[in-house]
C-alpha cells in the first residue's frame, strides 16, 4: 500500500493508515489518506494503465487497500461518459454525462463502499452500520453481504420501500426510525458502543473519499487527461464531491493533468448544507 499517513483535514493532525479510523479525535475533522505519489508515478504510468481492463480498479495503486486479494468486488465497471444533445437554451457548447448508474446497486455510492468494506474487511471490522434514506444502506449490505461483514442499516420509516426491502433482501438488520435521517444517526449514535458497530457514515470515516476519487482518474482517462473546464455534481453531505477533489488534486500533483477542474456542487432546496455555509462564508 503507498498510503503514508492520513491526515485531519482541519487541524493537520496525522494517523496510523493501518488503524481503523474515523474522524480526528483532536478536532472532529474529517481525515484524507495521503499517498507517497513519487513512488505510485515509479510503478504505474498512464500509458500502463491503457493495457488493464477499463474497471473501476485499474486505479488500484492510489487507494488504501494492501493486498488485492482483499478486494471485495461486485464487478464495478469503468462507467462510461456520455454526450447529450444540444439545446438551444442550454449556454455550453458540449456537456457530458457520467453514468453511474451501471455500477452495483445502480448508484455512486457503491464507488465508496466498494474501497471502505474492503478496507474494514482487511482491518478485521466485523460489523457495520450506516444511517440513510435509501442508496448508502443499499449500496452497504450489498458489499457487506459479499465480505461476510454484518450490516446495521438504520433508515426513517419514510424511506423508499423499494430499497427497504432491497437491504433486506441482502441480508442486512434493517431498524426504521421515526423522522428524518439525522434521528436515524442518532439512533445508530446511541447503541453504537454496545453493539461494536463500525459507523460508516457520510464523512465519519476517511474511507469512502478514497472510493469516490476514482471518478476523477476514470473522468481524466477518458478525456485523454484533458478534463472538462468545469463539473457539475450533485450532493447532499458533500462526500463524493470531496473524494472527486481529492482524486483531480493527486492527478495534479503525479503530473498527469495540468489542473483540477471546477467543481460546482448542486444540492435540492430540501437538503443544501453546503450551499448554505457557502452563502454564509463558512469554510470551516
Amino acid at each position: 500500500m503507498f498510503a503514508t499517513t492520513v491526515e485531519c483535514s482541519k487541524c493537520g493532525q496525522e494517523y496510523n493508515p493501518n488503524e481503523v479510523l474515523t474522524v480526528c479525535t483532536k478536532c472532529g475533522g474529517a481525515l484524507l489518506f495521503r499517498y507517497d505519489l513519487a513512488k505510485i508515478a515509479e510503478k504505474i504510468s498512464k500509458r500502463a494503465l491503457k493495457r488493464r481492463d477499463a474497471t473501476f480498479w485499474k486505479f488500484r495503486e492510489p487507494l488504501p487497500i494492501a493486498s488485492s486479494k482483499n478486494i471485495v468486488s461486485l464487478g464495478e465497471p469503468y462507467t462510461p461518459i456520455l454526450k447529450l444533445p444540444k439545446e438551444r437554451d442550454m449556454p455550453f457548447k458540449h456537456v457530458y454525462l457520467k453514468d453511474d448508474g451501471r455500477l452495483p446497486t445502480g448508484t455512486f455510492k457503491a464507488r465508496g463502499m466498494a474501497v471502505a468494506v474492503s478496507r474494514l474487511k482487511e482491518l478485521g471490522v466485523k460489523r457495520l452500520a450506516i444511517p440513510s434514506a435509501g442508496n448508502a444502506a443499499a449500496a452497504l449490505a450489498a458489499y457487506g453481504a459479499k465480505a461476510g461483514i454484518e450490516v446495521y442499516a438504520f433508515m426513517p420509516k419514510d424511506a423508499p420501500e423499494t430499497t427497504i426491502k432491497e437491504c433486506l433482501y441482502l441480508g442486512a438488520k434493517v431498524y426504521l426510525v421515526d423522522g428524518l435521517i439525522n434521528d436515524a444517526a442518532a439512533t445508530l449514535n446511541r447503541y453504537g458502543k454496545k453493539y461494536k458497530w463500525f459507523d460508516v457514515s457520510t464523512n465519519k470515516q476517511p474511507y469512502r473519499f478514497e472510493g469516490y476519487k476514482v471518478m476523477a482518474f476514470e473522468i481524466a482517462e477518458q478525456f485523454g487527461w484533458k478534463p472538462p473546464n468545469a463539473i457539475f455534481f450533485p450532493t447532499g453531505g458533500g462526500e463524493g464531491v470531496i473524494g472527486l477533489w481529492k482524486g483531480f488534486k493527486e492527478l495534479t500533483e503525479l503530473g498527469w493533468i495540468r489542473e483540477t477542474p471546477r467543481l460546482v456542487i448542486v444540492q435540492s432546496s430540501g437538503c443544501a448544507p453546503l450551499v448554505e455555509a457557502f452563502n454564509k462564508k463558512r469554510t470551516k
